[in-house]
């Protein structure tokens, strides 16, 4: 597919260099030439600098062709302008996404109807969601919700227990991944929990109960 990414800051930086490893065609639009440097050394998709509004710049980025762009400059407002510009002269456009920086902002987007992400929003309700009850939280439901992924905070109690200790004796439960240090993998039942450590299970009604249960009863 063919993607184009509107500001190389972190995040566009980042994201170009995602969809480049996924085997898709990129372009990386910037007005400052100097913001390319951040680009990952081995990123091999076209860089076109010039200003984000300018047709020229859309010619030279191949717009006709492309199947989604991001939009992540620093600027919400500019974000908003470009999304709408390109949603408006290039229909053909899939997907036209924008970042929002400044909560208070989003409303401005929303009325743009623009498909957005919300990267401070999202950020502070994750935040809370882990100091508030960081023991349990649903986070996929399959079906009318009869099996869901639950993700689990490892305190120091289960520090060292394998997994499959852990969910030994809870019918119903199953591993899905183990995020440790912000990085995610797929976990054998002999890996050693650490604390700290968010367990993604999938789980019935009735296994989440038998999990949760018995995590309490071992936290009394």
């Amino acid at each position: 597919m063919n993607f184009v990414i509107v500001g190389c800051g972190r995040v566009g930086a980042e994201l170009s260099y995602r969809l480049f490893t996924g085997g898709h065609q990129v372009v990386v639009v910037d007005s400052n030439k100097k913001a390319f440097n951040r680009l990952h050394p081995d990123f091999r998709g076209r860089t076109v600098e010039g200003e984000a509004l300018s047709t020229d710049t859309w010619s030279r980025a191949g717009m006709d062709t492309v199947d989604g762009v991001a939009v992540v400059t620093n600027s919400d407002t500019m974000n908003a302008v470009i999304g709408h510009t390109i949603r408006t002269h290039y229909p053909q456009v899939k997907q036209v996404l924008v970042r929002n920086y400044d909560p208070a902002m989003r409303e401005m987007l929303e009325a743009f109807g623009l498909q957005m992400v919300s990267s401070t929003a999202w950020g502070a309700e994750r935040l809370q969601e882990l100091l508030i009850d960081p023991s349990f939280r649903a986070v996929f439901s399959a079906g009318n919700g009869e099996v869901e992924m639950y993700e689990m905070f490892i305190s120091p109690k289960w520090h060292g227990m394998t997994i499959s200790a852990l969910l030994n004796g809870c019918a119903g439960t199953v591993c899905a991944a183990l995020t440790r240090a912000g990085r995610a993998e797929l976990p054998s039942p002999d890996t050693k929990l650490v604390s700290g450590d968010i367990l993604t299970v999938s789980a019935t009604l009735d296994g989440i109960k038998s999990l949760r249960a018995r995590l309490q009863e071992a936290e009394a």
